[in-house]
């Protein structure tokens, strides 16, 4: 009986030292791992990594952080001009992450390359860039974890949203000083004040309505065509399939746009309300006959046909847009 005890102490000895000696491993090897990516990120913000780092460091256990990772084709000769504006965005955050006051080793931010890790591409069956997705520190991706990049755009201010959302990581996005917005503030003060100079016995020109509408008209125009929207999320200017390099300018999805969508839509807005101006004035204008006949013809002509080409851009579009009823 006295042997029992010795004998429960020796099974219990045995069993707990390789496990003991298994989890102290686990610790060890995580260490080195943080230690290697905090090296990294010291000496560069954005870590590029090859196959062999991402499996070692994203997809291999022990991971008790996040890894953010953009996959990208930046070399020149793939031609991807939204990849290059996605990574300066992405630049801008992981820099802003990287010199916070609140930087810790809970996520780190990493990049790869097609051309440096193809092998990653086709290990998730990957086939667009860029893609942001998000390698949480427990369990694996889910649907959620890839940055729905068409509907919000590559903006450093959404990245970081969506990184809060997956992460709990709040990130205060820091830009590089701009100097374009005040410089073209001074100038246009400038132009202004020189002008008042100029004129500063006969300010008639203040009161002309023709002018005034014109500038309230291309206000409108911007405005209608998704210009505040562009400046909210950021989209990219246009997209290009990596696969057939056909170049796509209208979205596909009512949710989201490109940049060049909005300029076609502001082109052919302003041919309609060109066309309109044109029946207006042969309407109500003392011009003779002959001249009235020729605006008019040229009114609808322009009506008509920016109005087809506007709503075939509609029609390109899914489901939402409140057009519906006139393609019917």
């Amino acid at each position: 009986m006295a042997a029992l005890p010795v004998l429960a102490l020796l099974v219990l000895l045995c069993w707990g030292g390789p496990h003991a000696a298994g989890q102290k491993r686990k610790e060890m090897v995580l260490s080195e791992k943080v230690n290697q990516l905090m090296e990294w990120t010291s000496k560069r913000p954005v870590i590029r990594m090859n196959g062999d780092k991402f499996r070692r460091f994203v997809k291999a256990p022990p991971r008790n952080y996040s890894v953010i990772v953009m996959f990208t084709a930046l070399q020149p000769h793939r031609q991807c001009v939204v990849c290059k504006q996605a990574d300066e965005e992405y630049q801008i955050l992981a820099n802003s992450w990287r010199y916070s006051s609140a930087f810790t080793n809970k996520i780190f931010f990493a990049m790869v390359d097609f051309d440096e890790g193809s092998d990653v591409f086709q290990m998730l069956n990957m086939n667009s860039a860029p893609t942001f997705i998000n390698f949480p520190a427990k369990g694996k991706p889910k649907r959620g974890d890839t940055y729905e990049l068409q509907v919000r755009g590559f903006a450093a201010e959404q990245l970081a949203r969506w990184v809060a959302d997956r992460t709990d990581v709040n990130i205060r996005v820091i830009r590089p000083p701009n100097y374009a917005g005040p410089l073209m503030l001074g100038l246009l003060l400038a132009v202004i004040s020189g002008l008042v100079y100029l004129r500063g016995s006969n300010l008639d020109f203040l009161y002309n309505k023709t002018g005034w509408a014109f500038v309230a008209l291309c206000f409108v125009l911007a405005m209608t065509s998704g210009q505040m929207w562009n400046h909210i999320r950021g989209p990219p200017y246009a997209h290009k399939n990596p696969h057939t390099g056909q170049m796509s300018y209208i979205h596909g999805s009512s949710q989201a746009q490109f940049v060049a969508e909005t300029h076609i839509v502001l082109l052919f807005n302003g041919g309609v309300t060109l066309g309109m101006v044109f029946l207006h004035e042969a309407a109500t204008s003392d011009m003779d006959v002959g001249k009235r006949k020729i605006m008019c013809i040229a009114g609808i002509g322009l009506v008509v046909l920016f109005f087809s080409w506007l709503l075939s851009v509609f029609r390109s579009k899914y489901h939402g847009y409140p057009y519906s009823f006139l393609m019917s």
